[in-house]
Parts: C-alpha cells; sequence; structure tokens
C-alpha cells in the first residue's frame, strides 16, 4: 500500500518576500512520486494557527512521514533537526502580532522531544547525492520550534516518522539578506525529495 508522507512549509515572515520553505512545498506539490501519496501545505508564521492546522492536517491524513520545512537565514546547507525544546522566546512577533518570550511550550511538558526521522541517514544519503545538508541541535526558539516540538508531542508513542529541516535562503534574497550564505532552489527540491521517497520506502 501507497504511504501518506506530508510535507508542510511556511509563508514569508518578517516583511521578506519569499520563504524557501514555501517555493520547496509548492514544487514539490508539482513533482510525480512512485508508490506515494504527497500532501503539501503552506503554514502560517503564527504560533497557534500553524500548530492547529498542522495538527488537524495529521489527523486527518494520518501520514506515515511529516517533514516541516523552515528557513533559517545564516545557514549554508540543509539542516535536519535533531530535538525540539519545550520553550518560546521570539525576538519578534509572528505574523499575527504575537511574540512570546521566555515561556514553555507546554505547561510542565518534556523539555525536548527528539525527531523520530533517522536524521544520520538522511544526512549521509543526501551527502552522497552531494548535496550540502547537515545535522542540527537547534531549531531555534520561534514558530519552528514551536510547532516542530508540538508535532512530535502530538505524535509521541505512534508510528508516524516526523521531524524538521530547516533550508537556507534563496539566491532570489540576497538583496533583501546581504552577505547571507544561500542555496539554489533546484537544490533544495532535489534534496527534501530525496528525502521523501527515501522514507516512503523505508518508513
Amino acid at each position: 500500500m501507497a504511504k501518506t508522507v506530508l510535507v508542510t512549509g511556511f509563508e514569508p515572515f518578517a516583511g521578506a518576500s519569499l520563504n524557501p520553505a514555501e517555493l520547496v512545498v509548492r514544487e514539490l506539490s508539482q513533482q510525480e512520486f512512485t508508490d506515494l501519496e504527497l500532501v503539501t501545505a503552506v503554514l502560517p508564521v503564527q504560533f497557534e494557527l500553524a500548530t492547529k492546522q498542522l495538527l488537524a492536517l495529521i489527523d486527518s491524513h494520518n501520514p506515515d512521514v511529516v517533514l516541516s520545512l523552515g528557513q533559517a537565514e545564516g545557514r549554508s546547507s540543509i539542516s535536519i533537526e535533531r530535538i525540539a525544546i519545550n520553550l518560546a522566546d521570539a525576538r519578534i512577533a509572528d505574523n499575527g502580532g504575537n511574540q512570546l518570550v521566555n515561556q514553555e511550550i507546554q505547561s510542565g511538558g518534556q523539555p525536548g522531544c527528539f525527531s523520530t526521522l533517522p536524521v544520520i541517514e538522511l544526512v549521509e544519503l543526501l551527502k552522497d547525492a552531494g548535496i550540502s545538508v547537515s545535522q542540527s541541535l537547534s531549531a531555534g526558539s520561534f514558530v519552528c520550534n514551536y510547532i516542530f516540538y508540538q508535532m512530535q508531542s502530538h505524535l509521541h508513542n505512534s508510528k508516524t516518522q516526523s521531524g524538521f529541516i530547516h533550508l537556507p535562503l534563496v539566491p532570489e534574497q540576497q538583496e533583501e539578506f546581504p552577505n547571507q550564505p544561500t542555496m539554489p532552489l533546484f537544490e533544495m527540491v532535489t534534496g527534501i525529495k530525496l528525502i521523501v521517497e527515501h522514507l516512503a520506502k523505508t518508513t
């Protein structure tokens, strides 16, 4: 039976015109896949609304794999996150004007929730394909980490593999983010597609 893979990205935020996570998700939705059903969505950069939409998608589609993608300016490679922390500490407000500072995501919740993706295996997969990739131990403390923590908590003890991947800026963002590293969109799409296909075969 074909596996179901849910991939989400985010809309632009903090006044930016683009978000590579949205661009990758939209490109993936146009790709052809064999023996898997791909579900894609672009989430709002809002703490609670993004969480509500993501968990509703999970409950509706009951996916075998969930990959959430986000932008990480300053990073030069695809970063596969290992852990979400129970902390919302935003230096800016989300797109709904809400700024959470030094707050637990879940009161009394676990300090951290690990990805259930085979992170090291996926890093090696992309390295073998010549794609710049790394593992990361910090998903930040903004909306990306927030939904990552909520997702991992929601899927605790389930069979669904889930995790978060941060993406570099695309070259088209250089003017808005001077002196920051970028990666071509094609390379990101290729890498995430490889991950999707690999997980659909091995999950």
